[in-house]
C-alpha cells in the first residue's frame, strides 16, 4: 500500500482538512499519514477560530514521518502563516519529496480566512516552486497572479503566470466561474498544452471540502503513479462523486461525502 501525507488544518465539524484529507485517502486505498498545521473551531457555517501550530512543532510532526516511512506523494493545505510555510518547504527540500500536491487554502468555502496576509508572499517564493502540481480556484488564483479571472481565457493566461513561477503542473478550478452557468471547468496545464476537464454543476450546496478532497484525491492517485492528467480526471470524478453523495450534517453547508464512491 502506497503510504501519502497531508500537511493541514484539522476541521472540527469533518468536513474539510485533515479529516476530508485521510477520508479521501482511505477511500482511495492509500495509507494517509498527518501533519497539524493549526485547530480550526469550525462548522458548516463557517470558522469560528484558528489556534496556529507553532512552526517548530509543525517541523517536529514532520521529522517524525518522513523519518521513518516512504512517503510517495504529499499534499499540504491551510498553512497559516509564513513560519509554517518556510519549515514544510525545508522538510519538502531536506527529505527530497518530489510529488508535491499544494492546494493554496486562503479562505474557506463558509468564508472564514485561513491564511494570515504575511504568508502569501512565503507561499510564492518558498512552496510554489517545489510543488509538483498547485489546485487553486479562482479566489486563489486572482490573488496569486494580481489578475481578474472572468472567463476560461483569464483561467489559462493565469495558469501561465502561476506556471512561471516554478510549477510543474498548474490546475485552475473554475467552478466559481460565471460564464459556465451549467458545467464546472478545470484547466490544467503543464507549461505547453492547457486540458479542460468538465463536469455538470451540482444543484446541490454540498461543497464544504471539495477543495481539500480534490488535492488528497490527486496526491493518492500521483502515489499509486498515475500521470498527472489521467489523475485530474479521476480525481474530478471522485469530487463528483462525493458532491453528488453528500447526506444532510449540520446546518450550513454540506460537507462532500468521499465515501460515496464506496
Amino acid at each position: 500500500m502506497k503510504k501519502v501525507l497531508t500537511v493541514a488544518g484539522s476541521d472540527s465539524g469533518g468536513g474539510a482538512g485533515i479529516q476530508a484529507d485521510l477520508k479521501t485517502f482511505a477511500a482511495l486505498r492509500v495509507y494517509g499519514t498527518s501533519v497539524i498545521t493549526a485547530l480550526t473551531a469550525q462548522n458548516t457555517l463557517g470558522v469560528h477560530g484558528v489556534h496556529p501550530v507553532p512552526a517548530e512543532f509543525v517541523a517536529r510532526q514532520l521529522d517524525a514521518v518522513l523519518s521513518d516511512m516512504d512517503i510517495e506523494a504529499a499534499k499540504t493545505g491551510m498553512l497559516v502563516n509564513a513560519d509554517i510555510i518556510e519549515v514544510v518547504a525545508r522538510k519538502v527540500k531536506d527529505y527530497g519529496l518530489k510529488q508535491l500536491v499544494v492546494d493554496p487554502v486562503m479562505v474557506a468555502t463558509t468564508g472564514g480566512s485561513l491564511l494570515a496576509e504575511k504568508a502569501e508572499a512565503a507561499l510564492k517564493k518558498e512552496l510554489l516552486p517545489l510543488a509538483l502540481l498547485i489546485t487553486p480556484n479562482l479566489p486563489e488564483a486572482e490573488v496569486l497572479t494580481g489578475r481578474k479571472i472572468k472567463t476560461e481565457k483569464d483561467m489559462r493566461e493565469c495558469a501561465r503566470i502561476l506556471h512561471d513561477m516554478g510549477v510543474s503542473f498548474v490546475l485552475i478550478k473554475g467552478g466559481h466561474l460565471e460564464e459556465e452557468a451549467e458545467e464546472a471547468v478545470d484547466i490544467l496545464y503543464d507549461g505547453a498544452n492547457y486540458y479542460r476537464f468538465t463536469k455538470p454543476k451540482l444543484k446541490i450546496n454540498a461543497t464544504h471540502g471539495s477543495g481539500c478532497t480534490l488535492s488528497a484525491a490527486l496526491t493518492a492517485l500521483l502515489a499509486q503513479g498515475l500521470p498527472v492528467e489521467e489523475a485530474v480526471a479521476r480525481a474530478k470524478e471522485f469530487v463528483f462523486q462525493s458532491i453528488k453523495g453528500a447526506f444532510p450534517v449540520g446546518k450550513g453547508v454540506l460537507p462532500v461525502n468521499p465515501l460515496a464512491m464506496l
